[in-house]
């Protein structure tokens, strides 16, 4: 099951582009990600969304990346009313942001939690409610159910 920490939930994101949203989301989940720095977290973010943006449409994207050292599957959830840039498939603004980071030995773990969240936002009632809700611990239940 995810567990997010609501120091890992960002309601008013400060950034305008993909790389500081990026770092803005390692920033937070640093503390939960130790000893791994906030640079190495952006770092491998930078290096996923080389390969190909995980702006997957519909105003949302799934930064996600493995790190050897992490102890755990660690998510952090950033909101954008505004939107970025962010490559995404249909070339809209992002608004919605989760990270998923994993350990590098956690494949199954790893692959379940990003199609579970992917799951997840492709409902628009579901979209509609995080884009919404200022309340933390409901934001906590979404992703845990």
């Amino acid at each position: 099951m995810l567990e997010l920490k609501t120091d890992c939930i960002l309601l008013d994101l400060r950034a305008t582009s993909k790389e500081a949203v990026l770092r803005e989301l390692a920033e937070a989940a640093q503390p939960q990600c130790v000893p791994i720095s906030a640079e190495e977290l952006t770092g491998v973010l930078m290096q996923r969304e080389e390969v190909g943006s995980t702006g997957m449409g519909n105003g949302v994207a799934l930064p996600h990346g493995k790190l050897p050292g992490l102890q755990r599957i660690t998510i952090c959830f950033g909101r954008s009313i505004n939107g970025i840039h962010f490559d995404a498939v249909d070339n809209r603004p992002v608004q919605l942001f989760v990270m998923i980071l994993s350990p590098s030995g956690t494949t199954t773990e790893y692959l379940k939690s990003l199609a579970h969240v992917s799951n997840l936002l492709k409902h628009q009632e579901n979209r509609n409610f995080l884009l919404s809700t200022d309340d933390k611990e409901k934001i906590i239940h979404f992703f845990e159910r």
